[in-house]
């Protein structure tokens, strides 16, 4: 599913009325109903509640008053609408439909200055549900004046709150919250999503999001030149197959994981191990020679290999060789957690870039020795996955204000370096050498813990081995990777939360993808 900036929405509007002949208003109408179906979904009892309507003066407005109508008309007597401008204001498609819920003689009360916000907030107070219909896609600046004091007034009045389009006073295009926002509880957006209701920290007024379709032809959203893409179910569902039966452990694939430093052991482990609970066949766990010993015991399904190293027990550029020929038989490379920093690790890292002929998936210390010259990512002979979080992202690209403009960011890092890269963070954002990104909607706060990105490194690699091609790897990974901490949150809540939960509930998170 294609996800808009306001830019995007508003030509994908111009095209649906100017070239394919629908009127305005009847997209109007349709996002009216739509947003009243919601409503009854949410409210069982709705006939029984006094609705408030709170419209702007432009088209957001206008979708307000065809709420107000449908309500109104399915009985719904304790409905009102307040007016924020005078109705000389309004225009087009918003004045036709103001004109037919005044000739309905539904209540309207306009307000028009600060002078009556108290009476705006006897109102709220008055009503069981609030309709948020005063501000669109459109806005680019902090709400002020009467605009601020309205939304501030609904959020205060403690009542479910349904946001028409997008909650008021939030950026369509950022997730920038520009000061005052309605903090929605149910979010009804029309044709496909907004970049805002996505992102953080925006997302966390939306409340729950749903997506309608008002009638714009699928044939306009599908040949745009929208970049930015939501990962969904239905897509990474097609990764996961049944299998044949005349298969066997080769069929899927051997990972080499180069992981792993003096008090860094885990990472090399749990990278090692995800890649099989992706559903690789075989995975070898390349470590310094001092670690091999003390991985053989927990590893158990792994093979492991030792390589030469630093006299400070990291993976030196002395284990080239032995790295070449270890990936003689590999589908994919894995690089990066628990390796440190030492120069000679860092050197070999740059070296494999340049050489290695199979996928490869850099992560952790693979992108902070990356980050000391980011131009050996030009020189690579096969497809490059980087997953940074924000920390080593901007050691990637210094000097960039990251998590404010992380789709911009990431699509930039990607093309500029032919890489496919998942940024990681709150909706993990996946960008690709050719300008797509995709959005991932999965994961939670108690992710947020050690070891989570050396399981993310695994199961992506895993999936490469599995002969998936490296972006839906990546956006299946992630969303696989986010899945499986949903449903350890499910199970056990955020707090405690470790990395090797995660790690163990990815055969059940591909099993609910399987199933949906």
């Amino acid at each position: 599913m294609k996800v808009a900036t306001a830019e995007e929405i508003q030509e994908l509007d111009r095209r649906a009325i100017e070239e394919i002949g629908i009127p305005g208003v009847v997209l109007m109408e349709n996002a009216g109903l739509h947003v009243v179906r919601a409503m009854r979904d949410h409210f069982p009892d709705l006939d029984k509640q006094r609705v408030l309507i709170v419209c702007g003066k432009g088209n957001n407005g206008g979708d307000g008053l065809v709420v107000a109508r449908h309500l109104f008309n399915q009985g719904i007597d304790e409905v009102r609408v307040t007016l924020l401008a005078e109705k000389e204001q309004l225009k087009g498609d918003a004045k036709i439909n103001f004109d037919i819920v005044t000739k309905m003689n539904i209540p309207i009360i306009e307000i028009t200055s600060n002078e009556q916000i108290p009476a705006f907030r006897n109102l709220s107070a008055q009503a069981d549900i609030l309709v948020d219909a005063i501000l669109g896609t459109g806005l680019k600046d902090a709400v002020r004046g009467l605009y601020k004091n309205v939304i501030e007034s609904m959020n205060k009045a403690r009542r479910p709150i349904i946001s028409v389009d997008i909650p008021s006073g939030l950026s369509a295009d950022s997730g920038v919250v520009y000061g005052s926002c309605i903090k929605a509880d149910i979010t009804v957006t029309f044709a496909i999503p907004k970049r805002g209701v996505l992102l953080y920290p925006a997302a966390e007024y939306v409340g729950e999001l749903e997506i309608v379709d008002i009638g714009i032809p699928q044939q306009l959203i599908e040949h745009s030149d929208i970049k930015v893409h939501l990962v969904q179910a239905a897509t990474v569902k097609r990764t996961f197959r049944d299998r044949p039966a005349n298969t066997h452990k080769g069929t899927y694939g051997h990972v080499l994981t180069i992981a792993g430093s003096p008090g860094k052991a885990g990472a090399a482990l749990m990278a090692g191990r995800s890649a099989l609970r992706a559903g690789s066949g075989l995975v070898t766990l390349a470590v310094p020679e001092n670690l091999r010993i003390p991985l053989e015991i927990p590893t158990l399904e792994v093979m492991t290999a030792a390589l030469p190293e630093t006299k400070e027990g990291t993976i030196s550029l002395d284990a080239y060789d032995a790295i070449m020929a270890l990936l003689e038989d590999k589908r994919v490379l894995a690089l990066g957690p628990g390796l440190s920093t030492h120069p000679s690790t860092v050197e070999l890292v740059h070296r494999l870039i340049q050489s290695v002929e199979v996928p490869m998936v850099i992560d952790a210390d693979g992108i902070n020795a990356v980050a000391q010259n980011p131009g050996v990512l030009l020189k690579a002979k096969a497809p490059v996955v980087l997953t940074p979080h924000p920390g080593e992202m901007a050691r990637l690209v210094p000097n960039i204000a990251i998590q404010t403009n992380r789709i911009e960011v990431a699509q930039e890092t990607a093309r500029r370096y032919n890489v496919f890269l998942a940024l990681k963070g709150a909706r993990t954002v996946i960008a690709s050498p050719d300008g797509n990104v995709f959005i991932n909607p999965t994961g939670n706060p108690g992710m947020a813990t050690a070891g989570a990105g050396d399981v993310l490194t695994g199961i992506i690699a895993g999936l490469i081995s599995q002969n998936i091609i490296p972006v839906e790897a990546a956006k299946t990974g992630v969303y696989l990777h986010g899945l499986a901490g949903d449903l350890v949150a499910a199970e056990k809540g955020y707090y405690g939360l470790i990395a090797g939960d995660i790690l163990e509930m990815i055969p059940y998170a591909i099993k609910r993808i399987q199933e949906e």
